[in-house]
């Protein structure tokens, strides 16, 4: 059984971390096979939104795994390279949809944070028991937490290992949705399906826009040009956009 299964559905490719029995803790071996999953996710034209969960009932993700953590090989980041911990960032241009429940802990807690819409369940726990458990490395999750939360509520993660339930964190704006175990899937659906509504190549550009600006401050992004919006009004789709409007219809993106 492969720790980690990437399967692709249409435009939906789906990267399932499948060691339930550990609570999809990550090892060297997931890490190295979620960057192949990553690679191959960007690399198709066909794939618009990618789908990150954890098997079982009891944990998305528990972390890192402590008996054979991640080495980063060939300069690779934790997490595939999604992370940027402890090697180089590798950004997903295709927006990413992350299903938490159960356990979300360390470097699983980083890595729903780097999806671009979180779904949660009813019965999710954020934590970092990094300062309770006496251990700590490169902890990036730190630094996206400090971001993505709160101040004071990170802190209380980050210092204390106060742990965030799934009402709290929808409440805080960490997660876009908190729905019942039973109906994550089809919430993560309903997120699917609104993605696959838009035009996949302005929702590429329009990500990689928003995540390059947060490098400079508010005048530098709205001065820069980006690269994948440049490209854009030559596309077929743009052609597509004008013709729809016109005729008064739906689009139909071919994210060409």
């Amino acid at each position: 059984m492969a720790s980690i299964e990437l399967s692709v559905r249409g435009h939906v490719a789906e990267v399932l971390l499948n060691r339930p029995g550990a609570l999809n803790a990550i090892d060297d071996e997931m890490d190295r096979a979620m960057a192949a999953a990553w690679e191959r996710i960007d690399s198709d034209r066909d794939i618009r939104v990618a789908v990150l969960r954890g098997a079982g009932e009891r944990a998305f993700c528990a972390g890192g795994d402590i008996a054979a953590p991640p080495k980063g090989q060939d300069g690779l980041s934790f997490g595939g390279g999604l992370t940027g911990i402890g090697g180089r960032l590798q950004r997903l241009q295709k927006p990413l949809v992350c299903a938490v429940h159960g356990h979300v802990l360390g470097l699983g807690f980083e890595l729903a944070m780097c999806a671009d819409i979180i779904v949660a369940a009813d019965n999710a726990r954020f934590g970092l028991p990094e300062a309770r458990a006496g251990i700590i490395d490169h902890c990036g999750v730190v630094h996206r937490a400090i971001r993505q939360l709160p101040h004071h509520v990170a802190m209380a993660m980050i210092v204390a290992s106060q742990t965030l339930d799934a009402t709290r964190a929808g409440q805080y704006g960490l997660v876009n949705e908190v729905v019942p175990f039973e109906s994550l899937d089809a919430a993560v659906q309903n997120w699917i399906d609104r993605i696959l509504g838009c035009a996949p190549l302005v929702s590429q550009a329009a990500k990689q826009a928003a995540l390059d600006g947060l490098n400079t401050s508010l005048e530098g992004a709205l001065a820069a040009r980006y690269r994948l919006i440049d490209l854009y009004s030559r596309t077929e789709d743009c052609q597509e956009a004008m013709r729809a409007w016109k005729e008064r219809r739906m689009p139909e993106w071919k994210g060409r």
